[in-house]
């Protein structure tokens, strides 16, 4: 059976970035997606359409392709205060590097990383942290059957989500071809 739209996909794989293995997913816990639910990158299900358990598969996608380039305006200063919990910032909380949720004006969760901290204020990126980057997929395709009509309008796991295969992109997995 070949990959194409609504068929469950599994798949494994290793995806290389600046010459470092960036996330891999093994036989014991392949990526598994619905192919054409805009759960993956387009660029990623465009490589493996067409392609039969026991294929295997090896592309690279532009940081265009990917997750775009790094946006200026994603980087940000905010007012140090607004990260007080009962006028308090946790001991820790603002350094250089550590990732943070927040939340933007619609309530949508953003993950920023802090850039720089100043007296009153907090530089934070929030690009995707595969921007910029070139991403290099190699893998085999391990399953490919038939959605069912429930899989289809719950997702995979009724959440909606593909089932990532080991999080170590820190939950925003698009980048490493599955979604936490």
């Amino acid at each position: 059976m070949e990959i194409n739209d609504n068929k469950v996909v599994s798949l494994i794989y290793e995806l290389n970035v600046d010459g470092q293995i960036a996330d891999k997913c093994s036989k014991d816990n392949p990526l598994e997606f619905i192919f054409g639910m805009g759960y993956l990158l387009p660029k990623f299900e465009e490589n493996v359409k067409g392609l039969k358990v026991g294929d295997k598969f090896k592309f690279t996608l532009s940081p265009e392709e990917g997750y775009g380039v790094k946006d200026s305006q994603a980087i940000v200063d905010l007012p140090k205060n607004i990260f007080e919990i009962d006028g308090h910032i946790q001991d820790g909380l603002l350094e250089v590097g550590n990732t943070i949720p927040m939340m933007n004006a619609n309530g949508q969760v953003m993950q920023g990383v802090v850039v720089s901290v100043a007296a009153e204020s907090v530089k934070m990126d929030f690009n995707h942290p595969m921007a910029d980057k070139t991403l290099n997929f190699s893998g085999e395709i391990t399953a490919v059957r038939e959605a069912s009509a429930k899989e289809l309008e719950e997702g995979l796991h009724g959440e909606r989500k593909a089932k990532s295969c080991n999080g170590s992109c820190g939950g925003s997995c698009e980048g490493c071809g599955g979604c936490n």
